[in-house]
C-alpha cells in the first residue's frame, strides 16, 4: 500500500536551516522513496513499510543530533493514503 507523509521540521534553535537541510538530504538519498521538498514542508511517498522505516530512522537521527547540541526539535506529520 502506497502512502504519502507531509513533514514539517522545526528545530528549536536560531540556526535552524542546517538541521532541516540535513534531514531532507538523508530522506532524499533513499532510492525507494519519492521526496518532494517545499518551502514549508517535505512530502515523502512510497510503500507504507518503507516510508515508516525511513521516518523512524531519520527522525531518531535528527532528535539525537539535537540532543547532542543541547537542543530540541518539533516534527509535524500528516499521513495520506492509501494511493493504490
Amino acid at each position: 500500500m502506497d502512502i504519502g507523509v507531509e513533514i514539517s521540521l522545526y528545530p528549536l534553535a536560531e540556526d535552524f536551516a542546517p538541521a532541516i537541510h540535513d534531514f531532507i538530504g538523508r530522506l532524499s538519498a533513499r532510492q525507494d522513496l519519492k521526496v518532494v521538498a517545499g518551502s514549508l514542508s517535505t512530502q515523502v511517498f512510497g510503500e507504507f513499510e518503507q516510508v515508516f522505516e525511513a521516518l523512524r530512522s531519520e527522525l531518531r537521527t535528527t532528535l539525537e543530533a539535537r540532543a547532542i547540541a543541547a537542543g530540541k526539535a518539533a516534527f509535524v506529520l500528516k499521513v495520506l493514503g492509501p494511493f493504490r
